[in-house]
């Protein structure tokens, strides 16, 4: 086959005990999963999951030096469980989706907050906001032979040694199996995607020269400096 332009390189992430690695296919992210989350951002009760995207190649596998974006005033960190799948399906049961998941990582969703709050006032779409460039570093993946499915655990996110964000991963108001059944109502879901699941309260602002590090038991850990 010709291309009329080189073909873009595929974008994967490392796997734990693997020379193999993963292809991304899509990238989605489950918005306010956090009850704690939800409050500081001025909602409250189990609201119904909702979704946005990021473009596969707006994530920065391994994390390291992170350019610090342009066109805000207010860039804000996410900590985050991702679930990576190696299959997928329409209209997937609830007690069928755990089959789907290949393993997890850490991410964090970086997100233009400004541009966030300039967006649902005026009614617009989050792209500029949530899928610029780098705004998904990521850790390896950690298979589920490694993993297990992880329901419980200490998710956190210091920025410059302070502890920011201190939570479980108990408390997603969507647990993992739920989120890709309702996602997959939406969705064709397929191998090689990616689900951000959210982010608990304590998201706060961060600037050129701060150094972020994250993790979550049994699953991993990541750092990154905003350069």
């Amino acid at each position: 086959m010709n291309f009329v332009i080189p073909q873009t390189a595929p974008v994967v992430l490392p796997v734990v005990g693997n020379d193999a690695v993963f292809p991304v296919r899509r990238v989605y992210c489950v918005g306010q999963n956090y009850a704690s989350h939800a409050i500081e951002m001025g909602h409250d009760g189990r609201q119904p999951p909702f979704f946005f995207a990021k473009p596969a190649d707006a994530l920065a596998p391994g994390g390291g030096r992170i350019a610090y974006p342009p066109h805000t005033a207010n860039l804000q960190h996410e900590v985050e469980l991702v679930v990576a799948l190696l299959d997928g399906g329409a209209d997937i049961p609830v007690e069928q989706a755990l089959a789907c998941v290949f393993g997890y990582a850490v991410g964090i969703d970086l997100t233009r907050r400004d541009l966030q709050a300039q967006a649902k006032e005026k009614g617009r779409p989050w792209e500029m906001a949530k899928g610029f460039d780098q705004s998904g570093p990521i850790s390896a993946l950690l298979p589920v032979a490694q993993a297990k499915h992880p329901a419980n655990g200490r998710i956190w996110l210091k920025v410059n040694g302070t502890t920011r964000q201190d939570g479980d991963i108990a408390q997603m108001t969507w647990n993992v199996a739920e989120i890709i059944a309702n996602l997959s109502t939406y969705v064709t879901l397929a191998a090689g995607d990616l689900i951000f699941t959210g982010t608990p309260a304590g998201v706060s602002t961060v600037a050129r020269g701060d150094s972020l590090e994250c993790g979550i038991d049994g699953v991993g850990e990541l750092k990154i400096e905003l350069i």
